[in-house]
């Protein structure tokens, strides 16, 4: 089976502002051929008017739309834990999802390690039932606006709860939310040692959004074979994953100089863009 996906970039990775957005290389995404950007919602939900409105603005004079979103809680808010406030979570969200079906977002990454990370003391399995009953409330809300939540597997150094896209899809699955999926991390699957078959395994029916990185330093990647990226591509065309790819990366030698390069090998990778 050949696949043929939508390649993005994630530019909150690469951000040089203090907004942490990353909207000022849009141009030269757009101009390198990228299909979609994707973008922070705590830190664009944290703009006032006149700059967000700016944002949108030069997002939409680029031409290259914001079809995907990622941070969708700051790192302020708790999740798990005896502090977290479901009023207040549901309420964020609400107005999170509005702004993002605004900017024309259709699937948000919901990681937010900090947030979700469950605090020292507290059962895990207790915080991992709250992050259940948050995608309960919060998804049909995202129905509403069209968008789909992927639940975002990270790292233990990034947070205590979902390190494996098999633990995220046990959370989608406990959630049972029509649009409460699952994303998949070329990076935190190879620090945590996941094996690319659970993605072979569910990915059919729980997968929708995929993150890339060059998994030796979390860089953008720049040829096909400086890295173990095919059992990862062959795992994703086994599990017939044809939608979004995008890369959350840090461009070591410039954004123009690596999103340049690694454009080039997503193609090699994936075809079209």
């Amino acid at each position: 089976m050949e696949i043929d996906m939508k390649i993005g970039c994630c530019l909150n990775m690469v951000s040089e502002r203090p907004d942490g957005t990353g909207i000022e290389h849009i141009e030269k995404l757009a101009e390198l051929g990228y299909d979609y950007v994707e973008l922070p919602t705590a830190q664009m939900i944290a703009l006032d008017s006149s700059d967000f409105n700016a944002l949108k603005s030069r997002l939409s004079a680029s031409g290259i739309p914001c079809e995907t979103s990622n941070n969708l809680f700051p790192v302020s808010m708790r999740l798990t834990g005896p502090d977290a406030d479901m009023d207040g979570i549901v309420s964020y969200a609400g107005k999170a999802f509005a702004m993002d079906e605004e900017l024309g977002v259709r699937t948000i990454v919901f990681g937010s390690g900090p947030a979700k990370n469950v605090p020292e003391g507290f059962p895990i399995e207790k915080g991992f039932d709250q992050v259940v009953q948050i995608c309960r409330h919060i998804g049909p809300i995202a129905a509403e606006h069209g968008i789909t939540i992927v639940i975002e597997p990270l790292r233990r150094e990034e947070c205590n709860l979902i390190n494996s896209f098999a633990e995220g899809v046990e959370l989608a699955k406990a959630a049972d939310v029509e649009n409460v999926k699952v994303l998949v991390d070329l990076y935190h699957m190879t620090v945590e040692h996941e094996p690319v078959s659970n993605i072979a395994r569910d990915g059919k029916e729980f997968l929708r959004h995929v993150h890339f990185a060059n998994p030796n330093g979390r860089v953008y990647p720049v040829s096909a074979d400086e890295a173990p990226y095919a059992p990862f591509v062959e795992a994703l065309k086994k599990a017939e994953y044809d939608l979004r790819v995008s890369c959350e990366a840090f461009a070591p030698n410039g954004f123009d100089a690596d999103a340049a390069k690694a454009i080039k090998c997503f193609k090699e990778l994936f075809g079209g863009a």
